[in-house]
């Protein structure tokens, strides 16, 4: 096989994946404890090495307070790698915020050595009416994160 077509078959599943992600209805993300619904900020970390949700991996969430980060909640990604329920619609307001993912404990869990002890994702919420995604892909190597949906 060419190294065209290993790149269109890899390109076939990774859409193939997508697809099937977006299949999955509300109700069974509410069954994982991860509902959309009063859930204005969630989480989804995949393990890119294992081809794996990222279980069990504890994400605290800060926000920018003048010139320090104030700690507002700690969650831990459930059998999917998913969390979710950070703060309520309310408390959701418009600010600088930080996610902290405790990466090291993750590997140390799985007796992986990695490179980042942790990974911190700092983003901007201006309109906190929207629903805001944020997602890591993760290797003990490597990270890589977008603004998800």
């Amino acid at each position: 096989m060419s190294c065209k077509q290993t790149a269109a078959t890899r390109l076939q599943v990774l859409q193939g994946h997508l697809l099937n992600t977006t299949k999955v209805s509300s109700s069974s993300i509410a069954t994982e404890g991860v509902s959309m619904a009063g859930n204005p900020l969630t989480s989804h970390v995949l393990d890119t090495a294992l081809g794996r949700p990222a279980a069990n991996m504890k994400i605290s969430l800060y926000k920018l307070d003048n010139s320090s980060w104030q700690h507002l909640v700690t969650k831990v990604t459930n059998d999917d790698g998913r969390a979710g329920q950070f703060l309520s619609q309310e408390d959701f307001t418009q600010g600088t915020y930080k996610m902290f993912f405790n990466t090291g404990d993750y590997f140390q869990q799985l007796n992986t050595k990695g490179f980042y002890p942790h990974v911190e994702i700092v983003f901007v919420i201006e309109k906190p009416e929207e629903h805001y995604h944020i997602p890591l892909l993760l290797s003990p190597y490597g990270y890589s994160t977008y603004r998800g949906s």
